[in-house]
């Protein structure tokens, strides 16, 4: 067994990729969402990376959330403009909108939709990184740069190894 090996075996054993998923995680399945467009300028710009939580509180007018919406494979990062409880149920209809759009979200939701309920919120934004978000945006809108990024480190690995 060479160096490296006694090195890596203790840590594998460990399996410490559950407990950092869970940690890193933040409470909802995707922890970071690249903000990709300009509709919620002037507060969050293009590029920006968004940290998310989830947690059991139920959502509020205001905060700035990520949903999903039926048909659509791009989470939506907006703000809550209303949430309607409903008391014999405990459900909420929530609606939103980007801060730098004329309307509500009612056009983007599913066909014949016109509220999100608490299932389709993925989490709610709790920080940000300005800017850091380009590099995913350059890679999914420019795919040749992705395949250089890969060659690059591909090459970076090889090297490494001689």
């Amino acid at each position: 067994m060479d160096s490296l090996q006694r090195v890596v075996e203790p840590i594998r054993a460990m399996q410490i990729r559950p407990v950092l998923a869970q940690t890193v995680s933040l409470g909802t399945e995707s922890p970071l969402v690249v903000v990709l467009s300009e509709s919620m300028e002037p507060g969050f710009k293009r590029g920006d990376i968004l940290f998310l939580h989830m947690n059991k509180d139920p959502v509020r007018a205001g905060e700035i959330v990520v949903f999903n919406v039926d048909g659509r494979d791009i989470p939506i990062v907006h703000r809550v403009i209303k949430v309607h409880e409903r008391h014999d149920t405990a459900e909420a209809d929530i609606l939103t909108k980007g801060d730098n759009n004329p309307r509500d979200d009612r056009l983007l939701y599913a066909h014949g939709q016109l509220w999100l309920q608490q299932q389709h919120i993925v989490g709610r934004a709790i920080g940000y990184l300005p800017y850091a978000g380009w590099l995913t945006i350059a890679m999914t809108e420019k795919p040749v740069f992705k395949y250089v990024l890969i060659g690059a480190l591909g090459l970076l690995v090889v090297a490494s190894k001689e």
